[in-house]
């Protein structure tokens, strides 16, 4: 397949010089097209993008060049310049992502929340706007830029590379160094928190259990008061009983008295009539 013109390899310190301040104009390229891309959404400056302090994205630099060695340039074709500039720059950011989750127990970006992704560390749209770069990269910015980097001879090159080179190596140790340090204070963080969960889950747990000894109790309490309303229930039944045993029985003494009064009336007459008789007798024995 036809390609654009490669990015040949370093033969020099001044070739080595070149290449690095092609690889930093890439990372500050990325660096701005990433807080653009942050911010426009926003609607305002959102926070410093990157690993590192100062302003440029090293991935973005390493995969620039990643893509211009391995496609050697490009591919005349836009459509395979994109495809395969897709693939090497999102397997890029996933290898990165993944070393970095490794070394600093952090994730510099998390996509989990796009719809399309893998483990959160690469996505369709990112993945789709590498390949539109790589094609912007190879097919326009990367011959005009390699030419007048060239163009500044040997004499600008070096000095200059070197000036930046030890710019960007004091700010990869600082950031490394602030990366250590933070990843330690999130470990404490991490334990701080796993202990708080602990501590609420044995308050959960506590409450539970005190939960399901007051249900508890309240079913005895409720299985004891059942108890007494049945027993009230059939003390009140007997008294009900009673009272229909009592009332049958005053029934059948009042209908015995009704029977005999006519009997008790016919005795104190004659009891009477008797008494009578027997006053005239002696009345008349007197007499005589």
């Amino acid at each position: 397949m036809a390609t654009l013109t490669p990015l040949p390899l370093p033969q020099s310190f001044e070739d080595f010089c070149a290449l690095f301040l092609l690889f930093i104009a890439y990372s500050t390229l990325g660096w701005c097209g990433e807080m653009i891309y942050c911010s426009v959404p926003k609607g305002r400056l959102c926070e410093k993008r990157g690993f590192l302090n100062g302003f440029l994205c090293p991935i973005y630099g390493h995969g620039a060049l990643l893509v211009l060695y391995a496609l050697r340039g490009g591919f005349r074709n836009p459509f395979l310049t994109f495809l395969f500039g897709a693939l090497l720059t999102s397997a890029l950011e996933y290898f990165t992502s993944w070393v970095m989750e490794k070394l600093f127990h952090m994730r510099w970006w998390d996509y989990s929340h796009y719809k399309f992704q893998i483990n959160g560390r690469v996505c369709l749209l990112n993945s789709t706007c590498f390949g539109l770069a790589c094609v912007v990269l190879c097919h326009v910015v990367h011959p005009w830029l390699w030419a007048h980097i060239l163009g500044l001879g040997s004499a600008v090159i070096v000095p200059l590379a070197s000036f930046i080179s030890g710019i960007y190596l004091t700010d990869t140790v600082l950031s490394v160094r602030s990366a250590i340090q933070l990843s330690a204070q999130m470990g404490k963080l991490r334990e701080l928190q796993s202990e708080i969960r602990d501590h609420i889950a044995e308050k959960r747990e506590e409450s539970a259990e005190r939960r399901a000894e007051r249900r508890e109790e309240a079913r005895e309490r409720a299985r004891a008061l059942e108890v007494k309303a049945r027993q009230r229930v059939l003390e009140l039944r007997e008294l009900e009983h009673r009272e229909h045993h009592v009332a049958a029985h005053q029934h059948r003494v009042h209908r015995i008295g009704v029977k005999l009064r006519p009997e008790a009336q016919q005795r104190v007459i004659a009891q009477r009539a008797l008494r009578a008789a027997d006053a005239v007798i002696a009345d008349g024995i007197a007499c005589c």
